[in-house]
């Protein structure tokens, strides 16, 4: 019997997601729940219920491995559309996002970190406040009335040269509101240096608020230590309770990068939950400067059990109405529900740029002082050339495996940053968790499928 054809049962370990969800036609995905058959049409992640026969007819027509035999079987059932994503890659997109690594420098010693502690690789050095105001221009130039913009910032530790955060964030309302152009405001932070008064500038400007820690205390002291070695948890907790106290238009969130040291997530989930953070994600550690913290192939399955086990709570708790922030899969149902469909994992080198403290414009915030990544600078502005040419090599349809693989408009191919320097080591991961996610979603649509409503005016999110 094909696997696709076994229902996988709630909590399939992460060898059963894989075998499922291997990669076996580029146009179309199947699977099976409690509640039905479904396909995931690629072109478009189009979203279908089969009945069995339909169902059966098509993956007898997927594993023959006769495109031309399931295209017209799609066809034939109502499956097929016009081609949804092309070849071609946006022609100067416009700047519709900046990350400002106001602060090259940190105070923490986590090994693994992709800015090598801050720095970048480089001298520690922060960011001058006409740069900054130079970049808020920059972001708003040529924004019409009714766009909406970002504005991020990040480091090393952005607090470090807070300042400049004011300044640039200052800059930024009072040119929001003379353009009629919105704009929203980020953070990512270590937290240790978090006070008071941040708290009420996040508030006042709405901002959504990340902290970086690595899991409950022993997990992430012994991932980010302060230089001297000793444990920061303490400290950042003692400084971000205020925030999550004060939060209302602000919004903290907790980002755990997974490494072989903090695979507990559910425990580490249910904490941060527990504090009140307003969304808890993961992100596996894929690539570092030194190699230390890198997940493996057995990491990653372990990781995976780990999600699913997330997912399954957050299930349970949407089930019972009950508000469970697990971001990865919350957005993972919501991008799924809307059937966003990409060429790229995300606006990196297109409409999101980073600028780096001396002004030089990144593909991202990872690219600030890697020579791959560079696009440009504020004084001479986007070297269009060179954004064509890295939009045009890093298309989903230029690279392999991506282009057999069913998953390549939910992925977008894998952070830009991770693939150049380490390939691709978690397309089982991402494959064996996108399906789960698909399962969760179909689940949840038949069994609360007013979660996927928006959100009344001034209500809270799921």
């Amino acid at each position: 019997m094909n696997p696709s054809l076994t229902p996988p049962t709630t909590g399939a370990p992460a060898r059963e997601l894989f075998e499922l969800s291997a990669p076996v036609s580029p146009d179309l995905h199947l699977l099976r729940t409690e509640v039905g058959r479904h396909a995931l049409v690629v072109n478009g992640n189009r979203l279908f219920d089969l009945d069995a026969d339909s169902y059966l007819a098509l993956d007898r027509a997927r594993h023959a491995g006769d495109g031309s035999g399931l295209s017209r079987l799609m066809s034939e059932l109502g499956l097929d559309a016009p081609p949804l994503i092309d070849d071609r890659p946006p022609a100067e997109p416009p700047v519709r996002a900046l990350s400002l690594s106001v602060a090259q420098k940190c105070n923490l010693g986590c090994t693994y970190c992709y800015a090598q502690q801050g720095s970048f690789g480089g001298t520690p050095t922060s960011m001058s406040p006409e740069t900054a105001l130079t970049a808020v221009d920059l972001l708003f130039r040529d924004a019409a009335p009714g766009e909406r913009v970002n504005l991020a910032f990040l480091g090393g530790e952005p607090l470090l040269n807070r300042p400049v955060v004011h300044a640039a964030t200052e800059h930024a309302v009072r040119l929001a509101a003379e353009r009629d152009v919105p704009a929203t405001f980020s953070i990512t932070t270590n937290g240790t240096t978090l006070t008071a008064a941040d708290a009420d500038f996040f508030e006042r400007h709405g901002f959504a608020v990340t902290v970086s820690l690595d899991g409950t205390r022993e997990a992430h002291d012994s991932l980010r230590p302060y230089r001297g070695g000793q444990g920061s948890f303490r400290r950042v907790i003692a400084n971000v309770t205020p925030l999550l106290a004060a939060q209302h238009r602000m919004q903290v969130s907790a980002r755990v990068t997974v490494t072989p040291h903090n695979l507990a997530l559910r425990e580490t989930l249910d904490a941060f939950v527990g504090l009140g953070f307003h969304s808890v994600g993961f992100s596996p550690l894929l690539n570092s400067p030194t190699g230390r913290g890198e997940l493996s192939a057995e990491d990653l399955e372990l990781m995976l059990d780990q999600m699913v086990a997330c997912g399954e709570e957050f299930e349970r708790q949407v089930v019972a109405g009950r508000r469970y922030p697990f971001a990865n899969l919350a957005n993972a149902l919501r991008e799924l529900h809307r059937g966003t469909h990409r060429p790229y994992p995300c606006g990196a080198g297109a409409g999101y740029l980073g600028v780096s403290a001396e002004g030089e414009l990144a593909a991202c915030h990872r690219f600030v002082g890697d020579p791959r990544g560079v696009l440009g600078s504020l004084d001479r502005g986007v070297d269009r050339a060179r954004q064509l040419t890295w939009l045009a090599e890093r298309h989903v349809h230029r690279q392999e495996p991506c282009r057999s693989c069913w998953a390549r408009y939910l992925c977008g191919g894998g952070c830009h940053h991770e693939v150049i320097d380490r390939g691709r080591p978690a397309c089982q991961y991402i494959r064996g968790w996108l399906h789960y996610a698909l399962g969760a979603y179909h689940r949840l649509l038949s069994r609360r499928p007013d979660w996927f409503r928006p959100a009344p005016p001034g209500g809270t999110p799921a």
